[in-house]
């Protein structure tokens, strides 16, 4: 006897398929948004799947569905991807700039697929940007919880002393932001300004800029020489280039492994 047909998948049936991802980490895993913009995304009426306008964030998503944001098709599951963009300085990094100054994803080759960044580096900043086309990805990956370096090369002014450079170590508070242990070394002195490399493992917002100014530097050139296992080596301002997929398989293990992902 033939079994019975299976009825049709609806956003109703979805929440009961195992297997399938929610909505929410779909959109975010494809860049589109965060897990809790999305929630706001489907409560404007913006998210449809099937041709069906969703009302409920508790829904889950199948490879072969067909889910939308503003009439644009989603890929629902696509293989990670990192690329690595050595970003030049006058370039913010943002989809759009409300000033209308350059951005980074203008700049962008064409044929790349939607991309976001992980973090952000700011106008002057330059160096190593990387890009992925998972969402959830780039979240892990700015987490300190991740434990990845970023390293940095900074040219500041101003006389660089020991006890700038322990004060650093052990973190300081700028207005009212704490900042955790940065680790400053020397390279040379070139008249009133020093190179510095810069090491933290935080990332936040403008770090090496405010917690160098805290200690007497200022900082008037960045740049980024790597993130984690990633390093800008040799690649030209304004390239990017694709990780190998056995580099990225080898980070999502290890953010795993520490509970990022």
């Amino acid at each position: 006897m033939a079994p019975p047909p299976r009825p049709p998948r609806t956003p109703q049936t979805q929440a009961l398929t195992e297997g399938d991802e929610r909505v929410a980490k779909v959109l975010a895993r494809a860049g589109v948004c965060s897990r809790r913009e999305a929630e706001t995304l489907i409560a404007q009426g913006r998210v449809s799947l099937n041709g069906e306008v969703l009302t409920t964030p508790a829904v889950k998503v199948a490879r072969r569905d067909d889910l939308r944001v503003d009439g644009e098709r989603i890929a629902t599951r696509e293989v990670t991807r990192l690329w690595l963009y050595h970003k030049p300085s006058g370039l913010v990094t943002t989809h759009k700039d409300p000033q209308g100054r350059a951005t980074v994803f203008a700049a962008l080759p064409p044929d790349l697929p939607r991309v976001v960044s992980v973090g952000r580096l700011d106008l002057t900043t330059e160096g190593l940007l990387l890009l992925t086309n998972d969402g959830e990805l780039s979240r892990a990956l700015e987490l300190p919880g991740s434990g990845l370096e970023r390293v940095y090369r900074a040219r500041a002014f101003g006389k660089v002393t020991e006890a700038a450079l322990e004060a650093l170590a052990l973190g300081v508070t700028v207005d009212g932001v704490t900042y955790g242990s940065i680790v400053a070394d020397v390279d040379r002195v070139q008249g009133d300004n020093a190179w510095l490399t810069v090491r933290l493992k935080e990332g936040k917002k403008r770090e090496v800029r405010f917690a160098l100014e805290y200690v007497g530097l200022t900082v008037n050139r960045l740049i980024r020489v790597s993130y984690g296992p990633f390093s800008l080596s040799d690649l030209p301002r304004g390239e990017v280039v694709e990780a190998p997929p056995e580099a990225v398989q080898r980070l999502k293990f290890l953010l795993k492994r520490r509970g990022a992902l």
